[in-house]
């Protein structure tokens, strides 16, 4: 059975940092994209970086230069390193796992990930 687990939400202040872990179990991903979503309050979900099988990234436009996606193969895991958190970052976020090993075309929607964890809490304040 092919379980995402998110770790590392939590509370932060404005300007603070959290990293979101996503730990794989049940099969490999070393050859699938992986992303994070996000859904805030009263808002749908949105696309918040990807990394592809081959390692490169893309980023949602308000996130740039403040996150970071990583991902360790060995250990099956993708991180999100955020830095200079803002109220408006607070959201679950999913981590999310491509249905299709070396796909290497667009990583924001959605419907590319047939693999999604239970979610993480974060939640800014100012």
């Amino acid at each position: 059975q092919v379980q995402l687990v998110e770790s590392g939400g939590g509370l932060a202040q404005a300007g603070g940092s959290l990293r979101l872990s996503c730990a794989a179990s049940g099969r490999t991903f070393s050859s699938h994209a992986m992303s994070w979503f996000r859904q805030g309050p009263g808002k749908e979900r949105e696309f918040v970086t990807a990394i592809s099988w081959s390692g490169g990234t893309n980023y949602l436009d308000s996130v740039k230069g403040r996150f970071t996606i990583s991902r360790d193969n060995a250990k099956n895991t993708v991180y999100l390193q955020m830095n200079s958190l803002k109220p408006e970052d607070t959201a679950v976020y999913y981590c999310a796992a491509d249905r299709t090993p070396y796909y290497s075309g667009r990583l924001t929607s959605s419907s590319r990930y047939g693999y999604w964890g239970q979610g993480t809490q974060v939640i800014v304040s100012s």
